[in-house]
């Protein structure tokens, strides 16, 4: 009988997982005369605390109302999502690979179409090719470096083992880093092969998501990875625009202009300054 083997076991010490793929001290107001009498003293206390209440009275009444204002528009204006959009990294590691598809839309970008479509495509994947695509959402990333990490230690918690990862592949799309990431087992990734693994995280996931485009980025990336099994042509993926690419900041010679009618005009503000105050004073001089 053929046992099973951990990831840890196959791939040793290496650092980086299953990569191969692809921040009385008090002042005492001295100088204040005292009461000259305990009954004059106690008399004074008395009275500023009776003053004092109905002001902390009023204080605390307001605090409880912006408290239940706040409470109020909180819940009336708060997301009522499904859960998987609120979940964080944990739970996306619990959950486990989808039952009722292959996408867990945690950032809850994907609409009902795409997903649709995505578990269609990938289901006639699967039954016919034997390769099964888990394709994941997250809203932001804290726990790891980077997407890359994320996804490795997603496919070693739902596929313990090399048996079971072996024909698995996991596309993750972090939303708010605006990267993504494609890792899998060692049958997955032979049969995409590394070049396209490298263009899909650089061209379909990135870059689409830029423009906020998500169910087109997860939509290209399933094609370009089932055309990739199947042996099929690339299917290329969008590239940056180089206008998107262009800095704000002002060129060498822009600046060097910029400076040079600056100090033209200073210095003819500076002439004048100088030189009509002495003719002014001139011309008195000779009147006279």
């Amino acid at each position: 009988m053929a046992t099973s083997t951990s990831w840890a076991e196959r791939l040793g010490a290496h650092p980086v997982g299953l990569r191969g793929a692809a921040l009385s001290c008090k002042a005492r107001g001295e100088g204040r005369p005292a009461l000259a009498f305990p009954a004059a003293r106690e008399f004074k206390q008395a009275g500023a605390r009776a003053s004092a209440g109905p002001a902390r009275e009023a204080v605390k009444l307001a605090a409880s109302s912006l408290a239940a204002f706040g409470l109020s528009a909180l819940l009336q204006f708060a997301p009522l999502g499904a859960p998987s959009a609120l979940a964080n990294e944990s739970t996306v590691l619990n959950f486990g690979p989808p039952k009722d598809g292959y996408v867990v839309d945690d950032a809850a970008v994907l609409n009902r179409v795409t997903k649709a479509e995505l578990k269609a495509v990938l289901k006639e994947l699967e039954d016919t090719d034997g390769f099964h695509i888990d394709m994941i959402t997250l809203r932001k990333l804290t726990s790891k470096a980077d997407a890359f990490e994320f996804a490795d230690a997603v496919l070693e918690k739902w596929y313990p083992t090399i048996e079971e990862g072996n024909k698995k592949g996991i596309v993750l799309l972090v939303t708010t880093q605006k990267e993504g990431a494609v890792t899998g087992g060692p049958a997955f990734v032979k049969a995409v092969g590394d070049q396209v693994l490298e263009a899909v995280t650089t061209e379909n996931l990135p870059v689409l998501a830029v423009d906020e485009k998500y169910n087109e980025s997860f939509s290209s990336t399933a094609k370009r990875l089932i055309a990739a099994i199947r042996g099929l042509p690339d299917i290329p993926g969008p590239k940056f625009e180089e206008s998107k690419r262009e800095s704000n900041f002002k060129t060498k010679e822009e600046t060097a202009e910029k400076r040079g009618q600056f100090s033209a005009v200073v210095g003819g503000l500076l002439v004048i300054a100088f030189v009509v105050p002495m003719a002014q004073y001139y011309a008195y001089v000779s009147k006279k």
